[in-house]
């Protein structure tokens, strides 16, 4: 192994060595503890320290970086103290994240890491939305993040470089090659002669090294930190590795021929990297068995602290407390004078998002078509020309890396919403949401400022792809916030309460209301407070709950029938759930219709039906009764489709109710 210390000094090389032990030694250490049963998985690093720690070192401290489980030099690099890093290993309420998570599945705001998830890919679109957050505050900065060579199989990996080429980020994609993805092996997972020839695939530039030598890790990676800061583009660089254990101990090697641990054996980073120190006369082997004593004595020491942690106590008042990051901003209050003007639905959505984008210079638009073309649906129109390119930002088809990107912005402190250009598409992104944004404050503390608009429903004649209601996709997550208003003024308050609100908000606009429907709106700068529900019409014979177009057809239907007592509640949010609203709603009728949009089986209704059937049982003079479209998919034809639609059987549900 061929090491080039060019212009470090003795003192740098010796920090290295140290650097590169420590996370060694504290993992020899936890291996024992497995085995011992003190800590309950372990993902070994050993033989590929010197990619995380080289790397981490290349760095400024308060650049973000985006580890994986196998990354433990970059925590120690970061200066993580041992002892809690313990506690967070045992699963203690005194770890980062509070017994919520295992292992590396944390992140800390302090140190500048980024919490994985298990399903690594998105943690590189993540990076895009930091290294984002640096290039719209021209801080001379870059965000780095790790994959494995399996990884770059995932369609996170194409999403996330091609994003960051397209925009020109300055971001570095490490990929560490240990040649397995768990047990398969890379001639199954690829067929280019080195993962980094995909680089050029998306123009940008990449270089392949040895990723045992800690210097070539150290020099690469802080070249290229320069010029993805001078040149603002991203960069690709494969380390070649390997690690001496399974993917998690419990899977063991067995899969691995064992001519290849002799062979790597040869090329361990500590080994190697310590035998060149000695040579250059920087070690002796006394001092090497002085800093080996030393470390153990330290790591007994800190062991000493965390071995022995508070017991952890379930309370779940607090787990609740913690799903959702606090709003602490008041919200901002309608003025008594400001009576409104006629605006349509979809006027009043693309005033809420300009007068946001007039008071929060930090928030950023994404979406497809959405700047010059204005989005599918008109909505932000003439944005590009007021804000700029940079806030109103084109998107390429990738609706995953897009919002994994939105959380990378979120940590920088930046804003943001995602357009879908239909709720449809979401699905190609639905990891990010209910995985990585939705979970985020629970497992570490991070708030994820992010509003995904979706224009969702039928009743256009659009087919099956471009129709759902897929909201109830969303109200089972904790951690997101599902608001779907029904008018244009609740439609621009609920849009400015979702973008100033610290948490993931799943906005629902219904197409088929966007030019259908007008209503009042105030000029003024407004909000309306998310999770309450709205008592649209007051009634004595029959209680009917509902949100977004299901609000217009009950509307229309009590109109038609007056002689029936109807009243109307409009949730307006789905989660979280305004129950107060719906028991003493209730408490005043006694027989209730849940009628939505959705297909029944499924449906939030039944949620709501159950909640009311649990809790407000005393007051019901008849079952809980359900109104919802048929369990097909959205039909293309408009005969087809009206028959779809639960208004088909909207009267004969009521009438059904009344009888009994």
């Amino acid at each position: 192994m061929n090491f080039e210390r060019k212009d470090l000094s003795n003192n740098q090389l010796l920090a290295f060595y140290k650097q590169l032990l420590w996370p060694r030694m504290i993992e020899d250490k936890m291996l024992v503890l497995l085995r011992q049963g003190k800590i309950s998985k372990w993902f070994s690093g050993i033989g590929q320290e010197a990619i995380a720690v080289g790397a981490t070192l290349a760095l400024e401290p308060d650049e973000w970086i985006m580890p994986l489980h196998r990354n433990l030099g970059v925590f120690t690099t970061r200066q993580m103290p041992l002892h809690q890093l313990f506690l967070q290993w045992q699963g203690t309420q005194q770890g980062y994240s509070k017994a919520r998570e295992r292992s590396f599945h944390f992140g800390s705001k302090e140190h500048h890491i980024c919490g994985m998830i298990s399903h690594l890919g998105p943690q590189l679109a993540v990076a895009d939305g930091a290294a984002l957050a640096y290039k719209l505050s021209q801080k001379n900065k870059v965000s780095l993040a790790f994959t494995g060579d399996g990884g770059t199989s995932e369609g996170d990996f194409h999403e996330a470089l091609n994003v960051a080429a397209v925009w020109g980020l300055p971001v570095i994609f490490i990929i560490e090659n240990n040649g397995y993805g768990l047990s398969t092996p890379v001639q199954d997972q690829y067929r280019c002669e080195r993962l980094v020839d995909k680089a050029a695939g998306y123009g940008i530039e990449g270089v392949c090294i040895d990723g045992n030598n800690i210097l070539t890790v150290y020099d690469t990676i802080k070249g290229v930190r320069d010029y993805c800061i001078e040149q603002q583009k991203p960069y690709l660089v494969e380390c070649m590795t390997f690690r001496m254990r399974g993917h998690e101990e419990a899977s063991g090697t067995k899969y691995v021929p064992a001519e290849l641990f002799t062979t790597w054996e040869q090329k361990d980073p500590i080994k190697n990297y310590e035998r060149y120190l000695i040579e250059q006369n920087v070690l002796t082997a006394f001092d090497v068995a002085d800093i080996r004593n030393e470390f153990k004595q330290k790591i007994e020491a800190e062991l000493a602290i965390g071995l022995a942690p508070a017991p952890v106590v379930a309370v779940p008042e607090n787990e609740l407390n913690d799903v959702y990051a606090p709003r602490l901003e008041p919200l901002a209050v309608l003025t008594a004078d400001d009576k409104g003007r006629e605006l349509r639905f979809v006027d009043a959505i693309s005033e809420g998002l300009r007068q946001q984008l007039e008071k929060d210079p930090r928030l950023i638009l994404m979406g497809q078509d959405i700047a010059a073309y204005g989005g599918a649906f008109k909505i932000t129109e003439g944005f590009v020309k007021q804000f700029g390119e940079q806030r109103i930002r084109n998107t390429p088809l990738c609706e995953s890396a897009i919002l994994g990107t939105a959380l990378g912005l979120s940590l920088e402190g930046y804003p943001s919403m995602v357009e879908m250009q239909f709720a449809d598409f979401v699905s190609v992104g639905l990891n990010q949401i209910v995985n990585n944004l939705a979970k985020i404050h629970y497992r570490w503390g991070q708030s994820a400022n992010v509003v995904v608009r979706m224009p969702t429903g039928a009743g256009v004649g659009a087919g099956p792809f471009h129709s759902q209601s897929n909201e109830a996709w969303f109200t089972h997550t904790p951690g997101l916030k599902v608001v779907y208003p029904s008018t244009p003024m609740d439609a621009k308050g609920l849009l400015i309460a979702s973008l100033n609100d610290p948490n993931p908000v799943l906005f629902f606009e219904h197409k088929a209301l966007y030019r259908s429907i007008t209503g009042l709106v105030p000029e003024s700068y407004y909000e309306i407070e998310i999770g309450k529900a709205k008592q649209v019409s007051n009634g004595e014979e029959i209680l009917i709950i509902t949100y977004g177009s299901g609000v217009r057809w009950a509307t229309e239907y009590a109109a038609a029938h007056p002689d029936y007592s109807i009243g109307i509640l409009d949730l307006r949010t789905l989660l979280p759930l305004d129950t107060s609203a719906i028991k003493k709603a209730v408490r005043e009728t006694g027989r209730v219709l849940v009628l939505h949009e959705d297909t029944l089986t499924g449906g939030y209704g039944g949620e709501i039906a159950a909640w009311i059937g649990e809790h407000c049982f005393e007051w019901l003079d008849a079952p809980v009764m359900r109104c919802a479209s048929l369990d097909t998919p959205v039909p293309f034809s408009t005969v087809l489709e009206k028959q779809f639609l639960a208004t088909a059987r909207l009267d004969a549900t009521i009438q059904k109710l009344r009888a009994y």
